[in-house]
């Protein structure tokens, strides 16, 4: 019935001969497609930075959210459509509350990760009567940055991509430029670095890879420590902009 690649990638849960979805293959091809982001995990927190791109000088840069708040010890940074982050940050926010209300305990990082992905793998699947909510027909053409600190295993950094499929790293780049950007953390990442150093590098790597010249406007910065969640001001990014 199938016989080319053209024809077995109309089922987005149609495996061709060689064992391959093709749905999803072009899903994460179109999260190189979007902004660059950096997440780097220290013994002091994670930092989370991703490139903001401004496609017009009358855009306000305030309006362009990279990244998220999903509970007060877990953000996430995203690149590809941000509409279907959208998606999986609602999810991730109702999971986390019902968590804490439920067992009056913050979620653990790892498990909050593992709903995400739980739903980024019901694409194409009908929606059954007790569950009103319509499940997505393709897969969600977003990668995320969840960046999290919990009393189990402290500061944790986990990569999720279209595929359902979640890594723990210690650095990690998504977006158009993350093959130049991993290479670079890959070179000078040290797992002794501090939270002002992997600040420091966050920036670097982006300054490396953006195509525009980095500003406290095109660039958005967040950290996750024993604190919780803190999204940098404005004046905080040049700080660290100055010290490169």
């Amino acid at each position: 019935m199938y016989l080319t690649k053209t024809d077995y990638d109309r089922g987005v849960n149609t495996f061709s001969p060689e064992g391959r979805l093709f749905q999803v293959e072009y899903a994460i091809e179109a999260i190189k497609l979007g902004s660059t982001a950096v997440g780097i995990a220290t013994t002091q927190g994670v930092v989370l930075a991703v490139e903001k791109r401004l496609s017009s000088p009358l855009l306000d840069p305030s309006s362009v959210d990279k990244v998220a708040e999903i509970d007060a010890h877990i953000g996430v940074a995203m690149s590809g459509l941000v509409a279907d982050a959208r998606t999986l940050v609602d999810h991730a926010r109702v999971e986390a509350q019902n968590h804490t209300f439920t067992y009056a305990e913050p979620i653990g990082v790892e498990a909050l990760t593992q709903a995400v992905c739980d739903l980024a793998l019901s694409f194409g699947e009908g929606s059954e009567q007790e569950d009103r909510k319509q499940k997505m027909s393709r897969p969600f053409g977003v990668a995320l940055l969840i960046a999290g600190w919990d009393d189990l295993d402290g500061p944790q950094l986990y990569f999720s991509d279209p595929s359902g499929t979640y890594v723990r790293y210690k650095a990690k780049a998504i977006g158009a430029g993350s093959e130049g950007a991993q290479v670079h953390l890959t070179e000078d990442y040290s797992p002794e670095m501090t939270l002002l150093e992997a600040e420091e590098m966050a920036l670097k790597t982006l300054k490396g890879v953006m195509e525009e010249k980095i500003t406290t406007e095109n660039v958005e910065m967040a950290r996750v420590t024993i604190e919780g969640y803190h999204v940098c001001s404005g004046d905080e990014v040049k700080v660290v902009l100055d010290r490169l």
